[in-house]
């Protein structure tokens, strides 16, 4: 690549300048993919701790409605299931980490006191009621980790989106235009030596016609001085 380039001092500058703006995005990304692995350890701590209660919530709402099963019967806990009314609502938002964007999920209606729920409370038992209260409390978990877990990827993407770039400044980029900055200022030392070694030779040259013309100069002026005296003497014979 460094061929293709022409070893002008246009060229060198234009070179020095994206030297310069490559070196401060590298060190911005550098910065910025720190920051995010930081920030993707800190939700890979909490996500670990979500999927472990979802995992807890999960098995403890399915004992819950075994139990249920086994004491009141299937029909009793889909008759109480079909009961509700108000369903839970999900609601997005989004926040700002670092300059990715991810969601925050709200949730409403999921917890419900005894009257919510829609069945009544004298045809039920308590064995429905606490399968209830741990599904209820398995739906939070599951949209938390829902939120988590979305984050997570997508700190995941953006910090290999950024690797790549810090990698393809560091390793393909910069080492480029380093060899075509070192290409051009060898080339340009080269002609500028080309170029003294020129001016030395015309100096030495202009010197030497110099000298080879101020030594003719003193050879022709005796004989002209001779000539002067013998026109002299001849004058004076006549």
């Amino acid at each position: 690549m460094a061929n293709d380039v022409k070893p002008t001092r246009k060229n060198l500058m234009a070179i020095e300048d994206r030297i310069e703006l490559s070196e401060r995005g590298h060190g911005t990304l550098e910065k910025k993919r720190d920051g995010l692995i930081m920030e993707f350890m800190d939700i890979l701590d909490k996500a670990q701790d979500v999927r472990g209660n979802l995992a807890d919530d999960y098995e403890a709402a399915q004992q819950k409605i075994n139990m249920a099963r086994a004491m009141e019967g299937d029909v009793a806990v889909r008759g109480a299931a079909a009961a509700l009314e108000e369903h839970p609502e999900i609601t997005t938002e989004s926040k700002n980490i670092m300059g990715v964007v991810v969601p925050q999920i709200e949730s409403s209606r999921v917890t419900k006191s005894l009257d919510q729920r829609g069945y009544g409370i004298m045809g039920t038992s308590a064995r429905i009621d606490e399968a209830a209260e741990a599904y209820e409390d398995l739906l939070q978990s599951i949209i938390l980790a829902a939120e988590v877990e979305t984050a997570m990827k997508k700190m995941l993407r953006e910090i290999e989106t950024t690797k790549r770039r810090v990698n393809a400044l560091e390793f393909k980029l910069l080492p480029e235009l380093y060899e075509n900055q070192e290409y051009i200022e060898q080339k340009l030392e080269e002609q500028e030596r080309e170029e003294t070694f020129r001016l030395k030779k015309i100096k030495e040259k202009k010197e030497a016609e110099e000298k080879e013309a101020r030594e003719t100069a003193d050879e022709t002026e005796p004989e002209s001085e001779d000539e002067t005296e013998l026109e002299q003497a001849t004058a004076d014979d006549d």
